[in-house]
């Protein structure tokens, strides 16, 4: 049976081989959770090899489940690949396969039996620190001694760590650049992801006296916040009011004690309800999951295991009883439930925890803030209003919207305009009534981009929030095009623009670097277009048409 890639998944490896045809090393595609970034990197591992036979792949994830699903989709796009396993706790151990997949507890002291690989693949790449140590790092740096030539490619759905910052910035990053970004929103739009919605929740978890820690909550200070049997018990009867017509509940919790008393207030209420934890013995984790999976359980409370590598498609309603200041885990707790199913229309998040109002919309969600070298400051506020819920329906939408997207309830129109920052955070970002959102710009850079037939050109990557963001520049085009890059460069700062792609990458560091940009989905196509930004508090607007920029 041959298999068709979407659209994207075509993108992300057609981005990676320009990237590296462009001269680049280490790139890194940003996938939101529920896209395929198993068939991506399958698809890669596959072109790498049929285009150099000699090529040998390494693909490393965190856990067994990955590795399983990681390697099926290299077989149902090629049922006779010479690939391999290299699992301890899936009970095989192939080394010497062309295409090799791995967990990296199993093979991060094996370097030697791997032999020489050309290529590494990292899925999940999130989990790598910058710092020198970790499992990972003593991996490469071994094949790297095998092999000084070899190339590293990163998959994730949060290029961002709390403790460094993105991944593909500052010192000791592993990767050099975001070369695709396809995320949450666009998925949603274009309808290959589960639609979000949100109602206002009457119950919160207090954290006002929480302990912080390295830029999180502390675990023991947040489990006695959050474990108080009145909370517990109201947010459990909010669940049953709103999930009444919901299948497969998802409930994030503060810790092991938390999530079993969750539990037990939901099955007091006629839910069957399952808990996992990291005390779980294997052999129950496994046969509830399943059981959660097949429907035969309603509702399973978990404590910090099921983040990442867990797939349960019918998913239809995520409940936060577990406050976090990190944005990768909120982006993540989101993401087990964006995958389509059948019968499943949207899915419904209900936030106890303030996760919502504290990160932003999921699709334009703003990572932690860095406050120096080997330090965070979280500046998430916990008491700030970004959205108001529709006295018809209980709908959350932005606070600043005159009417409700799902019935059509209509707010009076205010007086007083609301202040320039007025908060307008739901589940999505998809009321914008002051039109493009303005995101800041962490960091940019610039590279050549090179098209077959085409002059070369230069790409301006933004990262801005989660998500990086892109525009081209044709200084080597004729007409409108090289017009349009001219402009650019000018109003960047750069005095007199460039004729050619390597003198405008020479001069790139000259340029101004905008404080924020304003972002809008092109509706002809999958990507955002760069419509506006800031200088100093100046907005410069970009016409429909793209003519300026």
């Amino acid at each position: 049976m041959s298999i068709e890639l979407r659209p994207y998944q075509r993108e992300a490896v057609d981005a990676i081989f320009g990237y590296w045809a462009a001269g680049g090393g280490s790139p890194l595609v940003d996938l939101a959770t529920g896209l395929g970034k198993s068939l991506v990197i399958a698809k890669l591992a596959i072109d790498v090899v049929t285009q150099y036979p000699d090529m040998r792949v390494l693909v490393l994830v965190h856990v067994q489940e990955l590795v399983a699903q990681d390697f099926s989709a290299l077989v149902r796009l090629w049922p006779s690949a010479n690939s391999g396993i290299y699992s301890a706790g899936l009970g095989r151990r192939d080394a010497h396969h062309q295409i090799t997949f791995a967990s990296i507890q199993s093979v991060y002291k094996r370097a030697a039996a791997l032999g020489p690989r050309d290529l590494v693949l990292i899925d999940e790449a999130h989990l790598i620190p910058h710092s020198a140590g970790g499992m990972y790092r003593r991996l490469i740096s071994e094949l790297l001694d095998l092999r000084p030539d070899m190339r590293v490619a990163g998959f994730t759905a949060t290029p961002f760590r709390s403790d460094s910052g993105r991944l593909d910035g500052g010192d000791g990053r592993l990767f050099d650049e975001i070369v695709y970004t396809y995320g949450i929103g666009p998925g949603i739009a274009d309808g290959w992801l589960s639609q979000l919605i949100s109602k206002a929740s009457a119950t919160e978890i207090d954290v006002s006296g929480v302990a912080r820690r390295g830029g999180e909550f502390v675990p023991g200070s947040l489990e006695a916040a959050a474990d108080r049997d009145e909370l517990t018990r109201a947010a459990a009867a909010e669940l049953l009011r709103y999930g009444a017509d919901r299948k497969s509940w998802l409930i994030f919790c503060s810790g092991v004690a938390h999530s079993y008393h969750v539990r037990d207030a939901l099955r007091d209420l006629g839910i069957s309800a399952e808990t996992v934890t990291g005390e779980t013995p294997a052999g129950d984790r496994q046969r509830i999951i399943r059981d959660f999976q097949a429907g035969n359980i309603r509702c399973l409370t978990n404590a910090q295991v099921l983040t990442t590598g867990f797939d349960a498609p019918g998913v239809d309603l995520i409940a936060f009883l577990r406050p976090t200041l990190s944005t990768g885990l909120y982006l993540q707790m989101i993401g087990r439930g964006v995958r389509k199913a059948p019968g499943k229309n949207n899915c419904l998040i209900l936030d106890f925890a303030g996760n919502v109002r504290r990160h932003g919309p999921v699709d334009i969600a703003m990572p932690e803030e860095r406050k120096k070298k080997g330090a965070v400051e979280a500046k998430k506020t916990i008491d700030a209003v970004r959205a108001k819920a529709c006295p018809i329906c209980e709908t959350l939408v932005a606070i600043q919207a005159h009417s409700c997207w799902s019935c059509g309830h209509e707010w009076p129109v205010p007086t007083a305009k609301h202040d320039a920052e007025a908060d307008d955070i739901p589940i999505l970002s998809t009321e914008r009534p002051r039109g493009p959102e303005m995101i800041p710009v962490v960091t940019w850079q610039a590279r050549m981009h090179t098209k077959q037939g085409s002059p070369d050109s230069v790409v301006v990557s933004y990262m801005a929030g989660v998500q990086t963001y892109r525009e081209w520049l044709c200084f080597e085009h004729g007409g409108s095009i090289r017009d349009k890059a001219r402009r650019w460069w000018t109003r960047h700062g750069g005095g007199e623009p460039p004729t050619t792609v390597t003198e405008a990458l020479t001069r790139f560091a000259s340029l101004t670097m905008p404080e924020a940009i304003a972002v809008e989905r092109n509706p002809m196509h999958r990507w955002w277009d760069v419509v506006g930004r800031t200088f100093a508090n100046n907005l410069i607007e970009a016409d429909r048409k793209g003519e300026a920029a």
